[in-house]
């Protein structure tokens, strides 16, 4: 995939190096509705781009490749999570938690290409997704017991 699209991972990371996720300004969504906007905008990006299963293909074989995707993810999502979170020095962490429900459906939607994950519709994946992000995103008291 890397030589079909870009002719050298050289090629791969000077794109990547450059690359900008475009996240909206979430300031403004309600915060009820943050969920529902973050994962529906990852899939409208992942389902038309290329370049992002390409990325994460490369960042989970090189060193470089990863480098470049945790620094992506870092700025540009930890940003734009410090932004609408109540407590700022909690955002890493929730930007964290955030990337690692986004990238783990990228890699078995996109990537592992899992039968489950493939035939599901974006819509419903957003059904699914949002929830679960809306919790990262705002929950002011992670630290309670799960609901039964």
């Amino acid at each position: 995939m890397v030589m079909r699209y870009y002719g050298s991972k050289e090629n791969l990371f000077a794109t990547a190096a450059e690359f900008d996720l475009r996240l909206p300004d979430l300031s403004g969504v309600p915060a009820d509705r943050l969920g529902t906007e973050l994962v529906s905008y990852f899939f409208t990006r992942w389902e038309g781009d290329a370049t992002l299963p390409a990325l994460l293909r490369t960042a989970s074989t090189n060193p470089s490749g990863a480098e470049r995707v945790r620094a992506i993810f870092t700025t540009q999502l930890g940003v734009a999570v410090g932004r609408v979170v109540a407590d700022p020095a909690e955002a890493p962490r929730r930007a964290g938690l955030v990337a690692s429900q986004l990238l783990g459906v990228a890699l078995t939607r996109y990537v592992l290409r899992l039968p489950p994950m493939v035939d599901i519709s974006p819509a419903d994946l957003i059904t699914w997704l949002a929830p679960t992000i809306q919790r990262y995103l705002n929950d002011p008291d992670p630290h309670r017991p799960p609901l039964r």
